[in-house]
């Protein structure tokens, strides 16, 4: 098992099997909705059937027996909600990625590992860091993939006042508590940058009364400034699950806006017909162009088309590939899937965009261009 990162979808796009198929299964194994293993084993059996009736007495019948021992063999669902499976017996690829998110059922044979879902989870669920504070206790964690990875806690007990010596006494331990507060503020974002430095999240959530929290942002480092995405209103003694879901909610609003705005930017550059095309025709050949920097694509988006094995040509129509006179395309089921490989395997950005009324008018996919 391997842990999700851009480096093993990247790695993963850069298999090819050639004459070989490649077999990607994605399952959903979330307790919440299969208690018992046979009730996700099931719908892996659907999905390995679907694979051995499509294959037309060709199916890759190997590797769709390594993927249901594995499945049945027993998973450890207390951290998994999700998993994809990738095989290639006779190419010598074999990689299962465990997911703490559930994933929709998909299985795929082609030349090379479907990772679109993989990268969609990526792409949805960055890492982030909450700084819980109060005037004596500050509480730092970062969660990824809606996990809880990291933990830290800070309390620092204030001056007490506890007998009537007079006015002056009373404002001297007042004027000493503000001042210990504010060091117990300045530690606390302290001890985030420290974090940050650690753990290199990409946006940072602050939970304080109101009273505070204008002074517990300006007192953080400047990398965490550019990074802050909102607050939450919970205590800081919340339990973790609570802290996860405030923020995951934050999260999922900073995650559509920064949809919104790439999608704007694809839309502006289309309309001035500078620095952007839309469409599945047009983003196709800018791939083959090597001109895209960033592909943007609605989530489940999907279309046939055509890819040349020789020179990796991918295209709406073949099966003559216009690169390679003498090789012939071969039809795949999904060209989309195709491009989303080829733009990682170029270093290209990737965004896959959820529920965007105005990309799907735009094609369903478009890219921002280098030239």
């Amino acid at each position: 098992m391997v842990a999700l990162s851009q480096d093993v979808i990247r790695s993963l796009a850069s298999f090819k099997g050639g004459d070989d198929p490649v077999v990607s299964v994605y399952l959903d194994v979330d307790g919440r909705r299969f208690v018992r293993p046979r009730d996700y084993e099931l719908h892996l059996e659907a999905l390995l059937r679907k694979a051995a009736e499509e294959g037309n007495g060709n199916a890759p019948t190997e590797d769709l027996r390594r993927i249901e021992s594995h499945v049945k063999g027993g998973l450890d669902r207390h951290r998994t909600r999700g998993i994809a499976m990738f095989s290639c017996v006779p190419g010598g690829l074999w990689s299962v990625v465990e997911l703490p998110v559930a994933v929709r059922n998909q299985v795929m044979v082609n030349a090379t590992p479907h990772i679109r879902q993989l990268e969609a989870v990526l792409d949805n669920n960055e890492r982030f860091g909450v700084l819980l504070a109060d005037r004596q206790r500050a509480r730092m964690f970062v969660f990824e993939l809606g996990e809880l990875v990291d933990k830290s806690e800070l309390f620092d007990l204030l001056p007490r006042h506890e007998d009537d010596r007079g006015d002056w006494d009373k404002d001297h331990v007042r004027d000493h508590t503000a001042v210990a507060a504010l060091h117990h503020l300045k530690r606390a974002a302290e001890v985030a940058f420290s974090v940050f430095q650690d753990q290199d999240f990409d946006h940072l959530i602050v939970g304080a009364p109101d009273e505070i929290a204008n002074e517990v942002e300006r007192l953080l480092h400047s990398y965490l400034k550019e990074r802050l995405a909102g607050r939450i209103n919970v205590p800081v003694n919340a339990s973790d699950a609570v802290i996860c879901e405030a923020a995951l909610e934050v999260e999922f609003r900073v995650e559509r806006e920064k949809e919104a705005r790439v999608v704007a930017r694809l839309r502006d550059a289309v309309g001035s017909g500078n620095g952007g095309v839309a469409g599945l025709a047009p983003v196709l050949a800018a791939i083959v162009e090597r001109r895209v920097d960033t592909l943007v694509v609605s989530d489940g988006y999907e279309a046939p088309g055509w890819r040349c094995h020789a020179c990796g040509h991918v295209a709406v129509r073949g099966p003559a590939c216009p690169v390679c006179p003498s090789s012939t395309m071969v039809k795949v089921d999904d060209v989309v899937e195709e491009a989303v490989e080829e733009a990682l395997g170029q270093s290209c950005k990737v965004e896959v965009v959820v529920g965007d009324a105005d990309l799907d008018v735009l094609g369903c996919i478009g890219a921002l261009l280098r030239f």
